[in-house]
């Protein structure tokens, strides 16, 4: 079977961390042969770009979820722009809006988001994206941005087929997790029968987001990429070998793997 890319999930995460060389040794038994460590918080970008040195097979991302936007310190995007530079880092983010939990006033959200945009966009780096309740004003933002959508994906992706296809036409990248796999999200598998094979990536959000048949896993991992893979074969009416490739080919090539 092609290698399998989780192209989102925290490995510096507590839930994670602890247990990694058993972590990666399932990885590599269901077929996962490169990840990416998002991050959400400056810490967790730090124990991220530390984990990537130390495996090849890992990269990572740097940026201020919106959960935490109202930790914003004067000197926040300088430290996300010096672990942006490195060599290992392949995104800025995740960054966005959530305006579901709303752990972080919505004023600090769109704030620091905005900030975060202008910074991925000097920087030229690509951009992870977080949104939840909240597509229509992330949407405004990234438009408003003068980022790339070609530089833009959209992680966790649970917005309906046409909000997907409004991205889409921007010219966006989605992602899948295992929400796709779950009893109550057709409107999801719809949305996913219409993103190009060119612009579909898959991941597992772990620790959250465990997809079935393990969905009752409190700790979800990277090995369970390989159950997003087998729901969207059946969504798109292909095989988990042709979702393994043509993902894996659309991380490689929107993240720049195969440059590094």
């Amino acid at each position: 079977m092609p290698e399998l890319i989780d192209t989102h999930c925290h490995l510096a995460h507590g839930r994670l961390r602890q247990q990694l060389a058993g972590v990666f040794d399932r990885a590599r038994a269901a077929g996962v042969g490169r990840m990416i460590c998002a991050t959400g918080t400056i810490h967790e970008s730090k124990a991220a770009l530390s984990l990537a040195h130390q495996h090849d097979f890992l990269w990572c991302t740097a940026g201020l979820h919106p959960h935490d936007a109202k930790e914003a310190g004067p000197n926040y995007l300088d430290a996300i722009e010096r672990l942006a530079a490195d060599a290992k880092n392949v995104a800025v983010g995740e960054i966005g809006l959530d305006y579901h939990y709303d752990f972080s006033p919505r004023e600090d959200q769109r704030r620091v988001f905005s900030e975060q945009l202008d910074l991925a966009r000097r920087l030229g780096k690509r951009i992870v994206i977080h949104t939840r309740e909240a597509f229509d004003e992330t949407m405004a933002i990234l438009l408003a941005s003068g980022v790339a959508g070609e530089g833009v994906v959209l992680h966790c992706c649970t917005e309906d087929a046409a909000n997907v296809r409004r991205a889409l036409d921007w010219g966006a990248t989605i992602s899948f997790s295992g929400i796709v796999t779950f009893k109550k999200t057709g409107y999801l598998r719809e949305a996913a029968r219409i993103v190009p094979d060119g612009r579909l990536l898959i991941e597992t959000d772990s620790p959250f987001c465990s997809p079935e048949p393990v969905r009752k896993m409190r700790t979800n991992e990277p090995a369970h990429v390989a159950h997003v893979a087998a729901r969207l074969a059946a969504v798109r009416n292909t095989t988990p070998e042709a979702i393994a490739e043509l993902t894996g080919a659309a991380a490689v090539r929107f993240f720049g793997l195969d440059e590094l």
